[in-house]
């Protein structure tokens, strides 16, 4: 019997850190997955009926009651300030004790925005538009089952006018990937989101265009990723406008929301109306999920997203062009500058060609360019067809990356460290093994990317920095650099970093 047992005892000891070590390198193997392949995975594993109309017209009640637990009300708290001479600074009382020009400004005061946002995964991932938290000190994510979560900015990005946020938790609903590709004119469609302060609520339309522009990123200052424009314009607008169009009511507060399709897959984020008003006239448009899911991933992995760039100034060939240049084409895109030592120049390309197909698609419009370009990163290959002297030719070109409240010293800080990660203003990834055998370091994360309005823009600390402590404590990723900032003293942010020039140290003011 004690044979039986001991062997027994084995057993299930061997069987426990087999387990045990299959769950260590499953976890493992997840970190390095795309939001997709979770999404396959997940679902492989939990199969779901088909969605089907119980009277052979179009029903969305599966669909609405699929989707909408999935998608969240946001609720952002940020600075607002009244001055004559702009923005205020932490460093105010500092200026004015050393007589230095002082700035009338009233006190900072609180304003509040909301949007919406959709879950991606089980463990919090939430994908919404950049302009819904750009500005954000405190971002406030709320489910329909009522629970409350802060939430962190893991990337975010105003030329694809699109955000990922993270909330620390599990076992959450999400929204299931669909295919924009796939997206046909004047199917049936679906807005979930959080209008006008109202709860989860959902709209029904049909898809009434694809491949939109409309101009709004590009009164943003930004433009489109090829330097659109007339040809003595420089090649800095990198814009990306792409929009599924749609006659679904939505209104202000649907930012970030989805647009899914009748079997509750989601196919756009919902960021924009056209409207004269500022209230639903008619029009709404969402980014194509299958571009949303290259952000996003690039967010989680590098903190910023990875663009390659064809490097050509065109303009889509029109009435004016057709009469200029004296060119029969309907459709492509015209040529009027190459990027020195740029992909399309490496690739053959000239001043004068016109692009006519992307991997074998026609071009219609510089959207239809502008989107697959974007879904690619530096050192991907893409086949564009060109004409030159009424000859067609195809050419590969390898895409290459772009050559941007209290004061008492005594008095502990009140704000979440999500709070104050948010206020920072920066995107993190991990530091790599090189990078820390390189600058003899044990820990650190590399700043991928410096958001507009934030304290490192402030201060002027760049991205590629490595930081290696926060507030004394040795940081490896967002969460430990999140942790970190819990122990923060007197309203003052420590950070030790290296770069190429050596050891750097910063301590910011955080300023409510």
């Amino acid at each position: 019997m004690k044979k039986i047992g001991m062997s027994l005892l084995i057993a299930a000891v061997g069987g426990a850190v087999a387990i045990g070590g299959y769950k260590l390198f499953e976890n493992k193997q997840n970190e390095h997955m795309t939001f997709e392949e979770k999404q396959k995975v997940y679902f492989a594993n939990n199969p779901e009926s088909a969605i089907m109309s119980s009277t052979g017209n179009p029903d969305f009640t599966e669909a609405a009651a699929a989707v909408s637990p999935g998608v969240v009300h946001i609720n952002v708290t940020m600075t607002a300030r009244g001055s004559r001479g702009g923005g205020g600074s932490p460093f105010d009382m500092f200026e004015e004790f050393f007589g230095m020009p002082q700035r009338r400004q009233q006190q900072p005061r609180q304003a509040r925005a909301s949007g919406s946002g959709v879950l991606i995964s089980p463990d919090g991932y939430i994908v919404t538009n950049n302009h819904v938290v750009e500005d954000a000190d405190k971002i406030e994510v709320k489910l329909t089952d009522q629970r409350t979560f802060e939430a962190k900015v893991i990337g975010r990005d105003a030329d694809f006018d699109l955000a990922l946020l993270k909330v620390n938790a599990s076992k959450l609903p999400f929204v299931k990937f669909g295919d924009s590709d796939h997206v046909r004119i004047g199917e049936w469609v679906l807005a979930v989101g959080y209008p006008l302060s109202l709860q989860s609520t959902v709209t029904a339309g049909i898809v009434s265009a694809k491949g939109r522009q409309i101009g709004i990123l590009g009164e943003q200052g930004q433009g489109s990723p090829y330097g659109y424009g007339q040809p003595q314009e420089p090649i800095v607008r990198t814009a990306v406008e792409s929009f599924i169009q749609t006659d679904a009511v939505i209104n202000k507060g649907n930012s970030g929301g989805a647009l899914v399709n009748t079997r509750g897959e989601l196919i756009g984020i919902n960021a924009a109306i056209a409207s004269p008003t500022g209230v639903y006239a008619g029009y709404g448009f969402a980014i194509p999920v299958n571009l949303v899911k290259k952000i996003v991933n690039d967010f989680k992995e590098f903190g910023t997203v990875q663009r390659g760039y064809v490097g050509i100034n065109f303009r889509e060939v029109d009435a004016a062009i057709r009469e200029e240049y004296k060119i029969d084409d309907i459709h492509g895109l015209y040529v009027f500058d190459v990027v020195k030592d740029g992909a399309a120049a490496a690739a053959g390309i000239q001043k004068g060609d016109i692009i006519t197909k992307v991997e074998g698609r026609t071009i219609y419009s510089s959207s239809d360019l502008q989107e697959l370009v974007a879904r690619l990163s530096p050192g991907d290959k893409v086949k564009l067809t060109y004409k030159r002297d009424g000859k067609e030719r195809d050419v590969a070109i390898t895409l290459k990356a772009q050559d941007l409240k209290k004061s008492s010293s005594d008095e502990e800080v009140s704000a979440s460290a999500t709070e104050i990660f948010n206020k920072l203003g920066a995107s993190f990834t991990p530091a790599s093994d090189a990078q820390k055998k390189k600058f003899g370091i044990n820990s650190g994360v590399v700043i991928t990317q410096v958001h507009r309005g934030g304290m490192f823009e402030y201060f002027g600390v760049e991205k590629g920095l490595v930081v290696t402590h926060v507030n004394g404590k040795p940081v490896n990723n967002v969460d430990d650099v999140e942790a970190a900032l819990g122990s923060t003293k007197r309203n003052i942010v420590r950070i030790t970093g290296v770069s190429e020039s050596g050891t750097v140290e910063f301590n910011f003011p955080i300023q409510y």
